[in-house]
């Protein structure tokens, strides 16, 4: 069963997506991974890891409503059926074998039957299949570094990425100051505090593993609609995968308290074609050759 079946089905397009050379001319995509006001489901998944994840979480729900129930009428019962009007000589006895054996029992198969599936999704997000993308996250006070390695070691690149309009408590205040350069990376008042002013790019329909790291205090690369988080710990080296199905355009944030500024790093992944992504790459390890990283945002703009 596919988990988006169970969440809600959220999709917008995205107007005027043409964020700097950074993004390198990406067009308008199809918004998928992005939080909806009120909103009280999972965004739509992303990933089969996803899908996974959303459908243990209906799983759950089934059976701790069916416990929630089958307790509060029990205890409905207990208390009209034994209390002291209905029931003014009460029983003797101590225990029930019955009783206790099936109290025992039932909570173990519960248990059983939540653990299997559970154990399977564990063991599944942290096998890390043969990849056909590595992609290096470094988290940094308050921004996210990327890293392309070539599997040839010769165009290997990296870039940083930022919030647009960081640092601005509120949209209005963001589009009074720097109105301009929100306007051109397709900033409005759905995505103000998720758009990046370079994209993390990546092929639909391959593996992209992710090595998680952060060069002063923990991070956490985390993408909801991919179903995957991974904390980044400096000096250490964790690893995530992923596999997205559908092109489009997904948004996260850091998910550890990592600083005053930790709300303004937010995670912008596009998904494409292969051809669009050989196309992307090309150019990405022209421009970014030899760039020196944590240019502004400004310049990488212009």
């Amino acid at each position: 069963m596919r988990a988006g079946k169970m969440a809600s089905i959220l999709s917008v397009l995205a107007s005027g997506l043409v964020a700097a050379p950074a993004a390198l001319a990406q067009d308008a995509a199809t918004v998928i991974g992005i939080p909806q006001p009120g909103g009280i489901g999972f965004q739509p998944a992303g990933t089969e890891l996803a899908s996974d994840l959303h459908w243990l979480d209906g799983f759950l729900l089934i059976i701790i409503t069916v416990i929630v129930v089958f307790v509060t009428a029990l205890m409905a019962f207990v208390a009209f059926r034994f209390s002291e009007k209905a029931n003014p000589t009460p029983s003797t006895f101590t225990h029930n074998s019955v009783v206790e054996v099936v109290w025992t029992v039932v909570p173990i198969v519960i248990l059983v039957a939540i653990a299997i599936p559970s154990l399977q999704l564990l063991s599944k997000q942290v096998t890390i299949p043969e990849a056909d993308l590595t992609i290096k996250a470094t988290g940094n006070q308050w921004y996210w570094s990327y890293e392309y390695p070539d599997p040839e070691g010769e165009a290997d690149f990296a870039f940083d990425s930022m919030m647009v309009g960081s640092g601005y408590k509120d949209y209005d205040t963001a589009v009074a100051n720097v109105g301009d350069e929100m306007a051109a990376a397709g900033v409005n008042r759905d995505n103000y505090r998720l758009q990046t002013n370079t994209f993390v790019v990546v092929p639909v329909g391959k593996v992209v593993r992710v090595q998680v790291t952060a060069s002063d205090v923990i991070h956490s690369w985390t993408v909801p609609a991919f179903g995957v988080k991974m904390d980044g710990i400096p000096g250490r080296l964790n690893e995530i995968w992923f596999q997205v199905d559908e092109p489009g355009i997904y948004y996260g944030q850091c998910s550890e308290l990592c600083g005053k500024d930790h709300a303004y790093m937010p995670i912008s992944v596009k998904a494409v074609s292969e051809a669009e992504y050989e196309t992307w790459l090309a150019q990405a390890q022209e421009t970014y050759a030899g760039v020196e990283r944590n240019v502004s945002v400004a310049s990488l703009s212009e």
